[in-house]
């Protein structure tokens, strides 16, 4: 019977125009299809720290997203190949075998049902908001008002929060961080909720507002996401990978690199390793 089968799902594949060669890749591990492929398609949004584009080259050439995502390629002996998604579309790009990672993607209970994350965080951060001069922020609690206008990237782990905690105030989601941004550059919003680094260059490119890390302070980890499938040899490379780029500093200097290529001191800036975390 299972020789049957197979005879019949070949006949199928041919009838669909697919070569057998062709079905054995569409099934085969992310890992063996990244080798084949000769390429490591990586997820990327505009959301500075984590991922940049040029706007004069239109290349995507800065960032912790990037610079993993190019070391990850080079040490497999392939090629760095970017794809725009956003952050709400990440999952699904994964899932139709769109991109093989996305950064900078926290490892919530709901995704991990759709998704895979490796075991060892990729780095660590603090949920801040960019707020106007004139806006008395301390704590949530100073945010959870009716008349306070908060924007936040749809589908991201900043509008959960605001969700579950934020209930009173009026919360607007956007596509991705930079339109968030450009709400509350506008005068459409009061503030702005996203992590702490990325807050950092939306400042320093604005010249006006404060950040501020409301308290109770919510610091946590992120991590990589890729597909889910039975075979886990993409998400056990991808946890290696980390892992050592975490152990050896070398996570923390990609983010220092960009800080400094945007202009700013990364000696003012929290850093992304919880053992750092509170000595900067």
């Amino acid at each position: 019977m299972s020789v049957r089968f197979h005879r019949r799902s070949v006949l199928a594949l041919a009838a669909l125009g697919l070569a057998p060669a062709a079905w054995a890749q569409a099934t085969d591990s992310t890992l063996a299809q990244i080798k084949q492929r000769g390429a490591l398609r990586v997820g990327v949004t505009q959301a500075p720290p984590w991922y940049s584009k040029d706007p004069k080259s239109g290349d995507w050439s800065s960032g912790v997203g990037v610079s993993l995502g190019k070391a990850m390629a080079a040490g497999l002996g392939v090629k760095f190949e970017p794809v725009e998604v956003t952050w709400g579309t990440a999952i699904a790009a994964l899932q139709g075998n769109k991109i093989d990672m996305m950064s900078m993607m926290d490892a919530t209970p709901e995704r991990a049902q759709a998704v895979d994350f490796p075991k060892t965080p990729l780095l660590f951060y603090s949920l801040a908001v960019l707020a106007r001069d004139d806006l008395p922020v301390a704590t949530w609690a100073d945010l959870d008002k009716p008349a306070v206008r908060i924007a936040v990237p749809q589908a991201s782990s900043m509008d959960k929060y605001l969700t579950e905690n934020v209930t009173k105030a009026q919360v607007s989601r956007f596509p991705d961080n930079a339109a968030a941004i450009a709400a509350f550059q506008a005068g459409r919003a009061d503030a702005v909720c996203l992590f702490h680094p990325p807050l950092l260059a939306a400042r320093q490119k604005l010249g006006a507002g404060k950040i501020v890390v409301p308290t109770p302070a919510q610091s946590q980890a992120s991590s990589v996401a890729v597909r889910k499938e039975a075979d886990k040899s993409w998400v056990e490379y991808v946890d290696k990978e980390i892992g050592k780029f975490y152990a050896n500093g070398q996570t923390q200097k990609w983010y220092e690199e960009f800080l400094v290529g945007f202009g700013l001191d990364p000696k003012a800036s929290p850093p992304v390793m919880k053992e750092m975390l509170g000595k900067s």
